[in-house]
């Protein structure tokens, strides 16, 4: 079994010329994207050119249909427009025309050893210099403070930021980290960054963590992209989110508690996973959120 089994690779793309070392940014939909910050960022880079495909992954080989049906129409009395799950690798373009890569689609559902070896062989192939992948959780933090980013390496010398939070926790694995993972030990430099959402709005678009995403995406690459539409959206969110809170004293109250836990943590240095501020149970949030959620996913009914 080859490397490339799973993956169809472009063999030239004159573009890419041989001394240039791409950047590949990969953004996988699924379990790592917590107010749809990854896709939004995706959407964002593609903008009205979704750009060249010089690489593509058999999704037969990774995609669970029935778990993830894909969607298609029923016209009348026929079936038509089927939507076909992708997962490929473009060739992209910064504001200032500086080429990179750009890996997007579901997140594999099944052999994440053979993608992590298909992406290999798509590093090794473009010489890919790093790949740096992006991903969102839900975390007790409140929509009133910037956007904080978790920041992860192969390689300690990569990483640019300081994480908000020290120590170790086990978490559930996905592909990305598991590429991430597999990269680093064969020897090629991979970095990434995860957004922390407000866990009351992550099921909800939250532009706010795409534009710190670029950010940070722009600091350890150099590349660069404009912001303006991104943050627009995101202003409007925050309006809207501040719109609903101020309907509700218990919501607002919670909100608050997560604003003085954060300001602590940035006085003082706490950590935010310790137990030095109690936070509300799951049943209190469930219970405090449940109005403010529904009128948040309906706001043309208030």
């Amino acid at each position: 079994m080859t490397e490339a089994r799973y993956v169809h690779i472009v063999d030239e793309v004159p573009e890419l010329s041989e001394d240039s070392r791409p950047v590949l940014v990969t953004a996988l939909a699924g379990f790592l994207d917590a107010g749809n910050a990854a896709a939004l960022t995706v959407g964002h880079l593609a903008g009205e050119d979704a750009g060249r495909v010089v690489a593509s992954f058999d999704i037969d080989e990774f995609y669970d249909y029935r778990a993830r049906r894909p969607p298609l129409t029923f016209h009348e009395d026929r079936y038509t427009d089927y939507e076909a799950p992708r997962l490929v690798v473009r060739l992209m373009a910064d504001a200032r025309g500086s080429s990179y890569l750009l890996l997007a689609g579901p997140e594999p559902d099944m052999r994440w050893e053979a993608f992590a070896r298909g992406v290999r062989a798509v590093v090794e192939h473009f010489g890919v210099r790093l790949m740096v992948s992006l991903g969102s959780v839900p975390m007790a933090v409140p929509h009133t403070r910037p956007v904080q980013l978790t920041n992860h390496a192969t390689r300690q010398a990569l990483l640019v930021q300081e994480n908000p939070w020290k120590g170790e926790i086990r978490v559930p694995s996905s592909a990305q980290a598991l590429t991430e993972v597999r990269l680093g030990e064969w020897g090629h430099d991979a970095v990434g960054f995860v957004a922390h959402i407000p866990h009351y709005v992550a099921q909800f678009d939250y532009p706010q963590a795409a534009v710190a995403l670029l950010e940070g995406v722009e600091e350890v690459t150099g590349l660069e992209w404009e912001h303006a539409s991104l943050r627009a959206a995101g202003d409007a969110r925050q309006v809207e989110i501040a719109t609903q809170i101020e309907d509700s004293d218990e919501v607002r109250s919670v909100v608050q508690g997560l604003e003085q836990q954060y300001d602590a943590f940035h006085s003082a240095g706490t950590n935010l996973l310790a137990e030095d501020e109690p936070l509300p149970s799951g049943e209190e949030l469930g219970a405090q959120f449940e109005q403010f959620l529904a009128r948040l996913d309906r706001p043309e009914e208030d």
